[in-house]
């Protein structure tokens, strides 16, 4: 069986958010997320944490086994998006270095998920 460059993109993109979702739920920011997505207007913002960390999670795996690529990287490319606009646009563009907590990453990562939801095996 041939390990492919795409392949090697779509697991670790999918490594990336599984563990952003199982950290989340490890360091307790369950509350916290949830209540910074009420604040963003966001009703019931416990419930919208716990669905997007489970997507996550998944998701995530789903993606990792190639299974259901190009709608959750469509999914994956819509939550990136959310990220830079309710986060990381006001902050810049770097994540470190020249600036802090910047888009520079979820670029990345949506650069990554586009490739993956185009490419035809």
């Amino acid at each position: 069986m041939k390990f492919s460059a795409m392949a090697l993109i779509r697991v670790v993109v999918a490594l990336i958010f599984i563990s952003h979702g199982v950290a989340r739920i490890a360091y307790h920011n369950m509350t916290t997320f949830g209540a910074f997505l009420d604040g963003q207007g966001l009703p019931m913002g416990i419930a919208w944490a716990w669905a997007i960390t489970l997507i996550e999670i998944v998701g995530g795996v789903l993606l990792a086994v190639g299974r259901y690529v190009a709608p959750l990287s469509c999914y994956f490319i819509f939550q990136c998006a959310l990220g830079i606009w309710m986060i990381h646009w006001h902050a810049g563009w770097f994540v470190v270095g020249a600036g802090r907590n910047g888009m520079e990453f979820s670029v990345l990562l949506i650069t990554c998920l586009l490739g993956l939801a185009l490419n035809r095996r």
